[in-house]
């Protein structure tokens, strides 16, 4: 598949709090960090847009479970959990998008409360390839805004991890995404055709 200028990845919430050790761990964090930051340094080198999505909570925020909410504490603000992954390696240029920052608003897609829309559509984005963590929560939901907002939603499906609250969660989010008209594929395709 050769990328090209419209084309960006998305790399979604990949930070130490959604990783093994974190507060709010997702199974094979790790492994995503990794093979993300690869995908990324060839997305720079094809001309394409690399974002970083960041939860970015504050104190507080009413998805944690002391505010009655279904979560942990977990990427608050200027704590060392809601820094990015160690070995995920963004290139220069990447664009961060913070989220998460009304404390009223949960913002599980990269899309909601942030400048991810406006940012892509100045830069003439038409296709984004999305990864990162969770599958079947903030994945789900910044691929499923993405084809909403028209733009063309490509998931790596080897760059993701689910939460599975219950088992088989993630599977499922690839289901729906895919029936919403996301095209599943994995870095290895993406990637095939670049130098």
């Amino acid at each position: 598949m050769k990328l090209k200028n419209t084309d960006a990845l998305i790399i979604v919430d990949v930070q130490i709090d959604f990783c093994p050790g974190g507060s709010l761990p997702v199974a094979g964090g790790d492994q995503v960090a990794r093979l993300m930051s690869g995908v990324a340094a060839r997305f720079k080198v094809a001309g394409g847009r690399v974002y970083a999505t960041q939860d970015w909570h504050p104190m507080g925020h009413s998805s944690f479970l002391d505010q009655g909410g279904p979560w942990p504490p977990h990427c608050v603000q200027g704590t060392m959990g809601a820094l990015f992954h160690p070995e995920l390696k963004l290139p220069i240029g990447t664009t961060i998008i913070r989220k998460g920052v009304n404390p009223e608003v949960d913002a599980y897609s990269g899309f909601l409360d942030s400048l991810l829309e406006e940012s892509l559509k100045r830069n003439r984005v038409k296709r984004v390839f999305v990864g990162g963590l969770a599958t079947d929560y903030c994945v789900l939901n910044t691929v499923l805004d993405a084809l909403t907002l028209k733009f063309d939603a490509y998931v790596l499906s080897d760059a993701v991890a689910p939460a599975d609250v219950k088992p088989g969660d993630g599977e499922a989010a690839l289901e729906q995404m895919q029936k919403a008209g996301a095209k599943i594929t994995t870095t290895e395709m993406v990637l095939a055709t670049e130098p």
